[in-house]
């Protein structure tokens, strides 16, 4: 039996475990459908991911408040998956510097089979569960830091032993799962569960589960920096001035704030302070 149960539980406190991330699609024989009717399924099933994880808010506002206690310290972000999870952690970890001009370190993304399994199926890698931990031991992963593991079905042994591990050494732990009360979520101190039913193709959990996890990722980083300072009024202030189109941004950023009206001078303070951020400040000061 599948159970939907959305209450709030108590960590370690785990009812059945089904999962419903391997449940049959809804719909069959995709194979003889013409391609608008496989393009309205697919897209009538993404659209029911946003209100699962509105069920799940109280979860990843409770991972984030743990979280940006150690990130106000001192302390780093640690992403770690395999397959799709372990891809969708790396991209938002990759994110974080451009965006927010925060060091490269402070988010770190680590997937199971290393870097060549962002391209390629690395054959076993997620099947050990020892090895997270050793590849988050190259880190010097410590206390001062927090772990949020992210599979789909919660079953993933490489990030269950990691974050088992993790707990061992007082480290705060977190997940992201699509089944309920999952072997993941066990382990973690601040698990985050989006049910978001079966996949269009059976199992395929790139599909709705993956979109699940990256918005509650864009949820947890954007929030993170924001309460960071990161973020003034709804401006990527510190964003780092890696090409024409975000130097151009800059420039109206800068214009907008600060009351300037030619251009290429706000451009020219903006690239020789850097950043939007500094460049205010240099003027205000």
């Amino acid at each position: 039996m599948i159970v939907f149960n959305t209450s709030r539980m108590p960590i370690n406190n785990f009812k059945e475990f089904t999962l419903v991330t391997e449940s049959p699609s809804h719909y069959r024989h995709l194979e003889k459908k013409p391609v608008t009717e496989l393009l309205q399924i697919i897209n009538k099933e993404d659209q029911s991911v946003p209100g699962a994880i509105e069920k799940s808010i109280p979860q990843i506002e409770a991972f984030i408040q743990a979280a940006i206690k150690k990130l106000y310290v001192g302390g780093r972000l640690f992403y770690i998956g395999a397959g799709t999870s372990g891809r969708l952690g790396i991209l938002d970890a990759s994110e974080c510097p451009p965006t927010y001009g925060v060091p490269y370190g402070l988010v770190v993304g680590i997937i199971a089979g290393g870097e060549k399994a962002m391209t390629q199926a690395v054959e076993g890698a997620e099947d050990d569960r020892m090895q997270g931990w050793l590849d988050l031991e190259k880190h010097k992963v410590s206390d001062q830091d927090v772990v949020l593991g992210i599979a789909a079905s919660g079953t993933t042994p490489y990030v269950i032993g990691a974050l088992a591990q993790c707990r061992k050494k007082g480290i705060i732990t977190g997940s992201i799962s699509c089944n309920l009360h999952s072997p993941l979520s066990k382990e973690a101190d601040y698990p985050i569960e989006v049910i978001v039913g079966p996949e269009v193709v059976t199992g395929s959990t790139r599909m709705k589960s993956g979109t699940a996890q990256k918005l509650v990722l864009n949820m947890i980083s954007t929030s993170l920096m924001i309460l960071l300072g990161r973020v003034e009024d709804n401006k990527m202030v510190n964003m780092k001035l890696a090409n024409k189109k975000l130097v151009n941004r800059g420039v109206k950023m800068l214009m907008e704030k600060m009351g300037l009206t030619d251009y290429e001078k706000a451009k020219d303070i903006l690239l020789r302070f850097g950043s939007v951020k500094k460049a205010m400040e240099k003027l205000s000061g």
